[in-house]
């Protein structure tokens, strides 16, 4: 498996992956040295990924390659379909995979996302329309919900 860091707005960013496709992505908390030869088959990755944080990206067509159990698998599919500038609540979630009552199980799954930006988890939220929970930390989804807002304001705070 190839890897590489870069910068992003989100912190130091590592990417994994192979010819197979990208197997994760993690926002790290630390300060990390960037990656000076980014490998071929992290380019494409890194690429989208660029023009994602520029706002000149909407989608990703990447090959992933995330690891997981087959129902884990399925609820990333379905954060997938969560279009750009869309939210959804897990109880939707919970449904649009077809099981209404798989809501623990869909957040616990959300919440092992290995491609996070890639894979939109930070898309969903509670059903009262709160920031629930973020693995990469709810500064980070606040970031990446308002970046994909179309009606830019200046923060309050």
């Amino acid at each position: 498996m190839e890897e590489c860091i870069i910068s992003s707005p989100l912190g130091f960013t590592r990417i994994c992956g192979d010819i197979n496709g990208i197997q994760f992505v993690s926002i790290l908390n630390s300060e990390e040295k960037t990656t000076d030869v980014i490998p071929e088959c992290l380019e494409d990755c890194v690429y989208q990924l660029n023009e994602y944080f520029n706002g000149e990206r909407t989608e990703f067509s990447l090959k992933l390659n995330p690891q997981g159990t087959d129902f884990q698998k399925m609820v990333w599919n379905g954060l997938s379909k969560i279009p750009y500038n869309k939210t959804c609540s897990y109880l939707d979630l919970s449904k649009k995979i077809g099981n209404v009552k798989a809501i623990r199980a869909v957040a616990n799954a959300n919440s092992k996302n290995p491609i996070p930006v890639i894979i939109p988890c930070h898309r969903v939220i509670g059903t009262d329309g709160s920031l629930t929970g973020y693995a990469s930390g709810l500064h980070r989804k606040k970031w990446l919900l308002e970046h994909e807002n179309p009606y830019k304001q200046q923060s309050l705070f």
